[in-house]
């Protein structure tokens, strides 16, 4: 079978871009192969859209098969199942940089599938997916402004390392994807440990020209076996209508973007538009202008009065200054009965965050491709419909949610302690209690809070900040701390984290075809500028972590024993290490490495514990007394237990000093005695005496 292959070098990794061979029937498909990983990415173009419709329907889906490893699904059922976290924040991360790039005429149903068809244990799909996908978008024929290109970008020993390996990464001081079109950057996502805004603003430049082969590669793709132009009509408005309802609405329109209170500003807009449809909707039937016309047509010219606003530097709809943060108002200790909490406030937008300490063994085990491990740090993102005065239905949580939470994680990760220093599970819960934009760096600032009251030992308080940006020709604006319907209205979300110090997290999209150098420098130094206004907010009511963790947290004991004693703490199909947990209401972790770690919460149940793992793993020591008990009587002596599962001999010659005749006369089985250890021997056999020892 026959098939067209494209081949590119990518850092000093080679692509293999093939299509015709497999899924021949999506619009558009493609292979790619990056040494023993293989993505399929397909194309499919859907239903036309329906009459009233305004939006464009875009799904994007990256599907991991354990088979792709050779495994077989962990748990009951052997069929892979819902997405999991890592499924939908690539599907994320591959959707964000695509849906821009289409027409914003185009509203057919497109769906994107990414599988995961192979793939080396020591490397990350996600590029190489995002990679396939842009591949077989631009060969689809659909109004895609493509090709874009995409790579990962580490920060190693002081050097930039393009497309790094898993085991290479933990090394790296910086995690970072980033996807552009040839001319301009798309959308970043990244961690890093505390690295300055240069480094970082290195690193997208970095990632942005060493991709450039990716996009010339598909460029020629495209152009040899790409399919035709994808015909379809294009929905349009008409600009006499859009004049007509500006000359009539634009006055209101511009006084409701005066109100600073978003639920009263929000109705004011909810006013007109009923207005608008009662004035301008024709009640005959068969008219040509329909509802949907008339609110698109609206939406044009709301976005035109704010953004001609924030580029000509007037006030901002709440009436800030470009480059100034909203009010912020921090409280700790808010929730009676939690290990840690913090609320914290920024104009609108509000997160209520808790903190529950475990113990290790309470981890979350994630069954991934390449292999299971333990998670001893979660990060929950819940953003319930109230948060924005709405009723909806509730379900679990949705890729946003998920997407935010990561990001919220990303930002703190860089400070927490290694399980190591800190042997402890934790789980951050934010609860968003308000929104009007960036709730998801708001989330940061409440649970860096929330962990120092905590007790949680962070080498330095996290802060983040959400910058926006209007764009019109060469005049652009760059937004601190942005709303909601400056985000909605706006270009670009770009969200940076971090300590004094320097930046742990940063995430930008953008609804544009891409940003500029310049952008990005004013950018990050705007964003630098508000990051230390909040951590000063921050630091004035709790700046580094309590000396000790909550009393109400499980507190732990931590001892070292022989790893060959294992066994014996535990105990035959577990039962000595559950009688203890049942008999002292603790938590045990114990470590192949002996290393055991008790969690209780009360020092009683801790030290009553720990004194049972200690009698049981204690060695006999030579000279030493011991009161034993009697566990068997013998013609030649008595076997005696001096600790839990440690028997040793008295012979009949060293029960007395005189002769014995008849053991059974001096002993009876369950009695006390006391006895003295005379020796160990190389197979652990002990030998006892009592003489010396009579009351």
């Amino acid at each position: 079978m026959e098939s067209y292959k494209k081949k590119v070098n990518l850092g000093n990794q080679e692509i293999i871009l093939e299509s015709g061979k497999v899924a021949r029937q999506a619009t558009g498909s493609v292979v790619a192969t990056c040494g023993n990983t293989q993505i399929l990415a397909t194309v499919v173009v859907g239903r036309p859209p329906g009459e009233h419709q305004d939006f464009f329907p875009l799904t994007v889906n990256y599907i991991e098969k354990t088979y792709a490893t050779g495994k077989i699904p962990g748990g009951f059922f052997k069929r892979e199942g819902r997405p999991t976290e890592k499924e939908t924040l690539t599907s994320r991360l591959i959707d964000r940089p695509l849906r821009p790039l289409f027409n914003d005429d185009f509203l057919y149903e497109v769906q994107v599938i990414c599988t995961v068809l192979s793939s080396d244990k020591d490397e990350d799909p996600d590029v190489v997916s995002f990679i396939a996908a842009s591949a077989a978008l631009s060969i689809s024929g659909l109004p895609f402004k493509g090709p874009l290109g995409a790579v990962r970008v580490g920060f190693i020993e002081g050097n930039y390392v393009i497309n790094p390996k898993r085991s290479e990464m933990e090394n790296s001081y910086l995690d970072m994807v980033v996807a552009g079109s040839d001319a301009a950057v798309i959308m970043v996502e990244s961690e890093a440990k505390q690295l300055t805004e240069d480094q970082m603003l290195g690193g997208i430049l970095y990632g942005h020209q060493e991709m450039q082969g990716v996009i010339e590669a598909i460029k020629e793709m495209s152009s040899e076996i790409g399919k035709p132009a994808f015909e379809y009509e294009p929905r349009s408005l008409d600009p006499a209508l859009i004049d007509a309802i500006d000359k009539k609405y634009s006055e209101d329109i511009s006084q409701a973007y005066l109100i600073q209170n978003k639920q009263e500003r929000v109705q004011a807009l909810a006013v007109i538009k009923e207005k608008l449809i009662e004035d301008m909707l024709p009640k005959e039937e068969g008219s040509e202008i329909t509802e949907t016309d008339l609110l698109d047509s609206l939406k044009k010219i709301e976005k035109r009065i704010v953004r001609s606003k924030l580029i000509k530097k007037e006030p901002r709809i709440d009436g800030r200054a470009l480059d100034e943060v909203r009010n912020i108002y921090v409280e700790v200790g808010s929730l009676i009965n939690t290990h840690g909490s913090a609320l914290f406030t920024r104009g609108e937008t509000q997160s209520i965050t808790a903190v529950t300490l475990g113990s290790p063994k309470q981890a979350q085990i994630i069954d991934a491709l390449e292999g299971e491990f333990k998670d001893h740090f979660m990060l929950h993102y819940n953003f319930p419909p109230y948060s924005v005065g709405e009723a909806s239905f509730l379900a679990g949580p949705k890729r946003r949610e998920i997407g935010h939470g990561k990001l919220a994680r990303r930002a703190l990760e860089a400070v927490l302690p290694d399980i190591e220093t800190f042997p402890y599970t934790v789980r951050v819960v934010s609860e968003i209690t308000e929104s009007n934009g960036s709730s998801s760096m708001a989330t940061v600032c409440a649970s860096s809070l929330a962990l120092m009251d905590c007790g949680v030992p962070l080498q330095a308080p996290v802060a983040g900040v959400a910058m926006g940006l209007v764009k019109e020709e060469t005049d652009f604006a760059v937004i601190t701390d942005i709303l909601g319907d400056e985000d909605h209205l706006g270009d670009m979300d770009f969200k940076v984290a971090g300590t004094s110090e320097g930046i742990t997290a940063l995430q930008m999209d953008i609804k544009i075809d891409g940003i500029t150098e310049e952008i990005f420098d004013v950018a990050l130094k705007q964003a630098e500028i508000a990051r230390t206004h909040i951590l000063e907010k921050m630091n004035e009511v709790l700046s580094k972590s309590r000396e000790k963790i909550s009393d109400r947290a499980p507190q732990a004991l931590q001892i070292e024993i022989n790893p060959k004693k294992i066994r014996e703490v535990i105990g035959k199909g577990g039962e000595t290490i559950r009688s203890i947990t049942e008999e002292t209401g603790v938590q045990i972790d114990v470590e192949d490495s002996g290393k055991i770690s008790i969690y209780g919460d009360s020092v009683e149940s801790r030290e009553a514990a720990l004194a049972r793992i200690q009698l049981i793993t204690a060695e006999p020591e030579v000279g030493k007394i011991y009161t034993g008990t009697i566990a068997n009587i013998m013609d030649f002596g008595a076997f005696v237990t001096i600790m839990p599962g440690k028997d040793g001999l008295v012979h009949i010659s060293e029960i007395s000093e005189e002769r014995v005749e008849d053991i059974s006369s001096f002993f009876v089985e369950g009695e006390e005695v006391k006895v003295k250890v005379l020796e160990v021997d190389k197979q652990g056999k002990i030998r006892l005496t009592m003489k010396g020892l009579e009351d």
